[in-house]
C-alpha cells in the first residue's frame, strides 16, 4: 500500500516544489509531477500515474485543481481510481478523502454537479441550435471562399501558380486554397 503523489503546475514559468515539498511530508512514496495546463487533456504524467496506482494505494494531491480541469472530468477520474481499489486524498480540503465516509458523500455529491453541468450544457448547446435553424443557419463556420472564387483558384493553379501566391491574390489561407484545389480535382 503506497502513497502516490501528483504535482502540477500550468506554465514553464511555474515551479510545482512546494506541493512536492507537502506530498513527501504527507508520505507520498513516488511523486509524478508534470508542467502541463489543467485544461490540457494529455497530461502525460497524469496519465503515468493513474496506470502506476494499485488496489490498496492511495492517490495524494494538494489541491483539487491540480489533479482535474472539471467537476466531471475529477468525477473520472476519482471513478477511475475507486475502481482500481485506490483512494484519493486531497491536503487542502479534508472533505474530499474517499478513505472516510464524509469525503465518498463529498465525491456523490461532486458526481451529481458534474452529471447537472453537463445537463445544462447540452440543453444549452440544443437550445442554440435550434435557434440558429430557426433562422435560416445551418452549423459551421460561414464560407470563405463563394463559387467565383473557387473557380478563379482552380484558373490560377492551371496557371502553374503556387498555392502560396494564389492565396495571397485571392486573399485566403493557404489551407483554403489546397482544401479548393483537393475538392475540384476529384
Amino acid at each position: 500500500m503506497a502513497v502516490v503523489g501528483y504535482a502540477r503546475v500550468s506554465t514553464s514559468g511555474q515551479d510545482y516544489a512546494t506541493q512536492v515539498t507537502r506530498l513527501n511530508a504527507e508520505g507520498a512514496d513516488k511523486i509524478f509531477s508534470e508542467k502541463k495546463s489543467g485544461v490540457d487533456g494529455k497530461r502525460p504524467e497524469l496519465a503515468r500515474c493513474l496506470d502506476y496506482v494499485r488496489e490498496g494505494d492511495t492517490l495524494l494531491v494538494t489541491k483539487l485543481d491540480r489533479l482535474a480541469r472539471s467537476t466531471a472530468d475529477l468525477y473520472r477520474i476519482v471513478t477511475h481510481l475507486s475502481d482500481k481499489g485506490v483512494a484519493f486524498k486531497v491536503l487542502d480540503d479534508n472533505l474530499v478523502d474517499t478513505t472516510t465516509r464524509t469525503g465518498k458523500l463529498v465525491m456523490g455529491i461532486l458526481a451529481l454537479i458534474a452529471e447537472f453541468e453537463t445537463d445544462i450544457r447540452k440543453e444549452r448547446q440544443m437550445e442554440g441550435i435550434a435557434k440558429a435553424k430557426a433562422a435560416g443557419r445551418v452549423g459551421g463556420r460561414p464560407k470563405t471562399i463563394d463559387a467565383t472564387m473557387e473557380l478563379r483558384i482552380v484558373e490560377l493553379r492551371k496557371h502553374d501558380l503556387s498555392i502560396r501566391r494564389i492565396a495571397a491574390e485571392i486573399g485566403v489561407s493557404k489551407a483554403s486554397v489546397q482544401k479548393v484545389l483537393e475538392r475540384t480535382s476529384q
